[in-house]
Parts: C-alpha cells; sequence; structure tokens
C-alpha cells in the first residue's frame, strides 16, 4: 500500500514539475516577444510651418506595437512643446511622407496598406487627408484596389492640390486603367480628382516632388529606367517637358526648389570607377526654367552621400539636408550607418558650408524649414534595439547647432 501511494505521489510530482516547466517557458516566450514588440517606431518624414508660429511634423509611430505603424501629424509651438498628435487608424503600416499647410487647415499625404475588411488586404493605398487645426479629419480620400499605390508629395493650389507619387500596377480608381508608373494629379479642396497624368508606364516610375513656378507646374522623380528626370506641365497637366539625368541613384530627383533663373532639384549621384566598385555622391542639378540643364554641384567625402531636400532661405540661397553612410567598424559585417548632412549653397551652386552630424548611432534628416533666421531640421535616429526616435535640431544661420530634441 505505501509503495502504491509513493508512486502515485512520483507521478503527480513529475507531473507538477512538468506544468511548472512548461509555465517558465511559456513566460520567457511571452515575455522575450513582449519586449520584442515593445520596440519603439517614431519617425519624422516632412515639416512645415504651420498657423501662429506652430509647425506641424508628419511621418509613422507604431505607438510601441512592432506589428502596425500608423500615419501621424503632430503640431508643435515655437518652444517645440506637442499641442496634439493624430495616428491616423485606418489599415496598417501608414506612413505620412509630405504635408502642407492649407489656410488653417494641415493637409498630409502618404499611404497604407488596406486591412482584410477594405478592399484588397496587404495592398498600398495613397492617401490625402485634411486635417483642422486641432487635428480633427475634415476628409480623407484613398486611391489604388491591386495598384500598390502611394503620394509622397503636395503643392497647395488655390482651387485645390497637386499631388504626385507612384502605382506599382495599373490604378483604376486614379483613372489609369492599363499602366502604372509616376503620375501628378489635381485635386479639389474635397479631395476629388479635377485631372491625372502620369508618366513611365512601369513600376520603377516615381514623382517625388512636385512646386509650381513661372505658371507652370515642375516636378523631380526617376523615370522607368531610374534615371533622374525633371518634368514641365502646363496648369491642365499636359506635358511640355521632359530632361532626363542619367546617373542618379535608384531614388532618381527627391526634392527641387525654383530659383530667380531655373530649377533646382536634389538627389545622387552614382557612377562606376575602374574597378566597377558604385560611387554615390550627394548632388545638385541646375535647370532653367525650360528644363535645359545648366550645371551641377556634388558633395563626395569618400562614403554614401546624398541630399533628401533642398529649400530656399531668405537671403536666396539654398539649404539642402540629406545623409552620409559610414561603415559600422564595431560589427564584424559591413553595416552602413548613416551621419545627417546639412549644407548651404548659393543659387549658382557655389558651397558656402556643409556641416556634418552624428550625434547617435545612426541619424537620418528627412526635411527642414525656414523658422525666422534659423534652420529646422527633422528626421529620426535608430538605436542598437532596433528602436527609430524621432529627430528634431535646430541650426543657426551660420549652421552651428543649438538645440537638439
Amino acid at each position: 500500500m505505501e509503495k502504491r501511494i509513493l508512486k502515485v505521489l512520483r507521478i503527480v510530482f513529475v507531473i507538477c514539475l512538468a506544468i511548472l516547466l512548461v509555465e517558465v517557458f511559456y513566460l520567457t516566450y511571452v515575455n522575450f516577444f513582449k519586449e520584442k514588440k515593445s520596440i519603439y517606431f517614431d519617425a519624422i518624414n516632412a515639416v512645415t510651418a504651420g498657423d501662429n508660429n506652430n509647425y506641424i511634423v508628419v511621418g509613422s509611430n507604431n505607438n510601441n506595437d512592432k506589428h502596425y505603424e500608423k500615419a501621424k501629424i503632430a503640431k508643435y509651438n515655437s518652444k517645440k512643446e506637442k499641442i496634439f498628435e493624430v495616428l491616423y487608424n485606418k489599415g496598417y503600416n501608414g506612413a505620412f511622407f509630405d504635408v502642407a499647410l492649407d489656410e488653417d487647415s494641415y493637409v498630409a499625404v502618404g499611404s497604407y496598406e488596406a486591412s482584410d475588411d477594405e478592399h484588397k488586404a496587404g495592398t498600398r493605398r495613397a492617401l490625402i487627408v485634411k486635417f483642422d487645426n486641432t487635428g480633427k479629419i475634415l476628409f480623407d480620400k484613398s486611391f489604388g484596389v491591386l495598384d500598390n499605390s502611394k503620394f509622397v508629395g503636395i503643392e497647395v493650389l488655390n482651387d485645390g492640390y497637386l499631388v504626385v507619387g507612384q502605382s506599382i500596377y495599373e490604378n483604376t480608381t486614379l483613372g489609369f486603367s492599363n499602366a502604372g508608373g509616376a503620375y501628378l494629379v489635381k485635386l479639389d479642396k474635397s479631395g476629388n480628382i479635377i485631372w491625372r497624368s502620369n508618366y513611365g508606364g512601369n513600376k520603377a516610375a516615381i514623382f517625388n516632388d512636385v512646386i509650381c513656378a513661372q505658371g507652370y507646374i515642375y516636378v523631380s522623380g526617376r523615370d522607368s529606367s531610374r534615371v533622374g528626370l525633371v518634368n514641365k506641365y502646363d496648369m491642365d497637366g499636359n506635358l511640355i517637358k521632359s530632361t532626363g539625368y542619367e546617373y542618379t541613384d535608384s531614388l532618381g530627383f527627391t526634392s527641387l526648389v525654383a530659383v530667380d533663373d531655373g530649377i533646382v532639384v536634389a538627389g545622387a549621384k552614382k557612377t562606376v570607377d575602374d574597378n566597377n566598385n558604385s560611387i554615390v555622391d550627394a548632388l545638385l542639378v541646375k535647370y532653367d526654367f525650360d528644363c535645359n540643364y545648366i550645371s551641377e554641384k556634388s558633395y563626395d567625402n569618400g562614403n554614401m552621400e546624398r541630399f533628401n531636400i533642398v529649400i530656399r532661405d531668405s537671403n536666396g540661397n539654398l539649404l539642402v539636408v540629406g545623409n552620409e553612410a559610414l561603415a559600422d567598424t564595431n560589427n564584424d559585417v559591413n553595416v552602413l550607418l548613416y551621419n545627417g548632412i546639412i549644407g548651404k549653397y548659393k543659387s549658382d551652386l557655389s558651397d558656402i558650408k556643409l556641416e556634418k552630424y552624428g550625434e547617435q548611432r545612426d541619424d537620418h534628416f528627412t526635411d527642414v524649414i525656414l523658422v525666422n533666421n534659423d534652420y529646422w531640421v527633422v528626421g529620426y535616429s535608430s538605436y542598437e534595439d532596433g528602436s527609430y526616435l524621432s529627430k528634431f535640431i535646430v541650426y543657426s544661420d551660420a549652421l552651428k547647432v543649438l538645440e537638439v530634441q
């Protein structure tokens, strides 16, 4: 009898031990993935001046949820105190890429992935959302069904908006039934299509930025052969001239600005040396208003460099921000890390000054605006745990760092 009781106790003990081990394993497993899930992502893609000395930033934020990034818009005052932040909750993996002030409202463009109950799950839809000055949505419109589309640039007009972007496949909701590629679309103040024009007919083509100058529309991007591109249109969307620049990197021209005697575009120049190694240098190219080439200026520090944004300051000079890639010498593998770069050039592309910023492990400069006599630069920094945190830096007119936040 005692032996039978001992045997039963041994069995009970083994079962309890097994349950305990399973519970310990489960908790360890769950906590591990909770830690992985808590990786934070908060990036700023663009900034613009707002109303009453406030400013608006847009980008993406995962709200501590690794799997679901949301497009975000936030408003700050001149002391950089947050007034509001809104996450756009439709779909998932969303991001705003550009934003513009329209009287007392803000219009953001970007994209998001459709959910199971909306259109075709997993496809990316181009997005435009208009917010009032408190962050309330006035309207939101999305375009695309099976096409993986995005809006990446916006220009405000008196009677609507010009938006540019890309569609990987045909976009029937934008009216392109047989081709994808880069597109320029005019919307009214409620987000309805007035006219549209596509270019390239291939998923490689994209328009990255749009401005109006001299009574015409100018866009920058890349064509279907991944060649840097500057196009000129009339105000009804009819193409007047297209000019290519053969030696850009895969992003093409990502920004453009009008100067007194033409258009300046920003990007990177890619060439190959005698040993068949790729050389990528930050690049500015100047064209006249008929898209004829005038001159160019490149920046080479021996690594991969790129100018992402070019604007014009109050003195008529050009201000650029971008990145410089560096090899990570702390790892056994060749991992590319980045410093932010900011530079000032005259309108004839002669250089004035250029500075690098590398306080954190990996810094990216994505946009810049002029505030009084200072330059406010935005972007994000990555960290060893995989997190991305938004970055905000104030530079003086002499390109000296005044504040980091």
